[in-house]
């Protein structure tokens, strides 16, 4: 679910069409799942390296009925809203079933993946 509705929202955002949703038994195995979750986070940096701070208080989506007022930031906010919602509770699940998991505060992962400056 993840990963189909960021690649959705981020094709949308790139203007590209939109595509059927996987099935979810496509992704029996940990490797076919990391191998597509790393091409949307590509399709997903892709996007964000070439976003611009005047892009964020545009309508991206003027001629969809339901997204038409939603301003880019809010788009953006809603995706990353939306993946922690998910990871949350993902957690708690792993939790309940007694396994181990790690820091998780975003701040753990920008610690390990440091921005380059320019």
């Amino acid at each position: 679910h993840m990963v189909n509705v960021d690649e959705t929202w981020f094709r949308q955002l790139g203007g590209l069409d939109f595509v059927d949703w996987r099935d979810p038994k496509a992704y029996a195995d940990r490797d076919k799942l990391r191998a597509e979750w790393d091409q949307v986070e590509q399709m997903m940096r892709d996007y964000l390296a070439d976003l611009r701070d005047e892009m964020l208080v545009t309508q991206p989506f003027p001629d969809h009925e339901e997204d038409k007022d939603l301003l880019l930031w809010q788009v953006l906010l809603h995706v990353v809203n939306h993946g922690t919602d998910h990871r949350a509770q993902l957690l708690r699940l792993l939790n309940d079933l007694g396994v181990r998991t790690g820091p998780q505060d975003y701040i753990f992962y920008a610690y390990e993946q440091p921005v380059k400056s320019s």
